[in-house]
């Protein structure tokens, strides 16, 4: 069997099922169809396991079957189960989708970033702009490194998610917008870029650099996360594709829920490294090497267990069609 030739000359089946799958009220006539397409597909997954075993045709298929099983049985499945597929299945599908637009946005961030660092710290009349030279000096020499101290390990963890989650809500609620996420990618990258220069100005550029990498590895990289999924809504209004806009809109918003629960795990994770971790005595080694850990281990998630997801046909849309919906016949 050749299984490219195959699945062109069924895709349009395929297509079809998939939309009858995922809609949540149907008319008799397409309650009907959506069992007929069901018949038909799980024929032709028996001829390609038959054929060729299980190949990723095979696998993607089963996945549309399954979710198009459920519409007419109605099962559901155990709350452990649905919050076993969420964890693995949906959120690291709905973080891969964003993966190079992460990418893209983190590109942007260190360049601002290094050159505000540049600039602040190779031109005095920049410097100057910022505040008096001995207020400067305090800056990098006590309160820089002071701040992770300024409070208890357990308040600042928390002041610290508190700040990161606003950070990131905002870039996901006015996403849309194109214009907002922008605005605080600049900003964010500015800030540091700024505390960089400074602190290189006074010869502590070291002490910036030991004191960001522990938690701000995992907690700048969930920013770029958070401004990918508000950048993938406002690219689902402007270019929906063959989706009418207001289908883009809630399949990409239910994605983007998913997203959010692999935001909020990040970032507590990121607010518990930097308010218990960054300001202990321990080895810089150790320090850091906690930081990139955690950095490695969501990388891994988003990508791996994400992409192994997305491969086997899930979406991340968290479509309530897939976890057991009853179908409703409408008149």
């Amino acid at each position: 069997m050749d299984l490219d030739a195959y699945s062109t000359a069924h895709a349009a089946e395929w297509d079809r099922l998939r939309e009858l799958s995922r809609r949540r009220r149907f008319a008799g006539r397409d309650a009907d169809e959506l069992i007929e397409h069901y018949q038909a597909g799980a024929t032709q997954l028996s001829a390609i396991t038959t054929s060729a075993g299980q190949v990723p045709q095979a696998a993607s298929l089963s996945v549309l079957l399954s979710r198009a099983r459920l519409r007419f049985t109605g099962a559901t499945a155990e709350p452990l189960a649905q919050l076993a597929r969420y964890a693995t299945r949906e959120v690291p599908a709905a973080l891969y989708r964003i993966r190079i637009l992460t990418l893209v946005v983190g590109a942007l961030f260190v360049i601002i970033a290094s050159l505000y660092a540049v600039w602040v710290a190779s031109t005095p009349g920049v410097l100057a702009a910022l505040g008096p030279y001995d207020e400067l000096r305090q800056y990098a020499e006590e309160d820089f490194v002071g701040y992770y101290s300024a409070s208890s390990e357990a308040v600042f963890g928390l002041q610290v998610f508190s700040n990161n989650a606003w950070i990131a809500t905002q870039a996901v609620a006015f996403g849309i917008t194109g214009l907002y996420v922008p605005f605080i990618v600049f900003q964010n990258a500015q800030g540091l870029g700024i505390s960089a220069g400074i602190m290189a100005e006074f010869d502590r550029l070291d002490v910036f650099f030991l004191s960001i990498l522990p938690h701000g590895q995992l907690e700048i990289y969930a920013i770029f996360v958070a401004s990918a999924g508000g950048l993938m809504i406002f690219w689902a209004w402007v270019s929906p594709g063959p989706r009418t806009r207001l289908q883009a809109l809630a399949e990409d918003g239910r994605a983007l829920f998913a997203i959010i629960g692999g935001l909020v795990a990040a970032l507590l994770v990121s607010g518990i490294i930097e308010g218990y971790v960054t300001r202990q005595e321990w080895p810089d080694v150790v320090r850091i090497g906690i930081g990139t850990v955690a950095l490695v281990a969501f990388l891994l998630y988003q990508w791996m267990l994400g992409g192994r997801a997305a491969r086997d046909g899930e979406t991340g849309d968290l479509d309530p069609i897939s976890r057991g919906a009853r179908v409703v016949v409408g008149d």
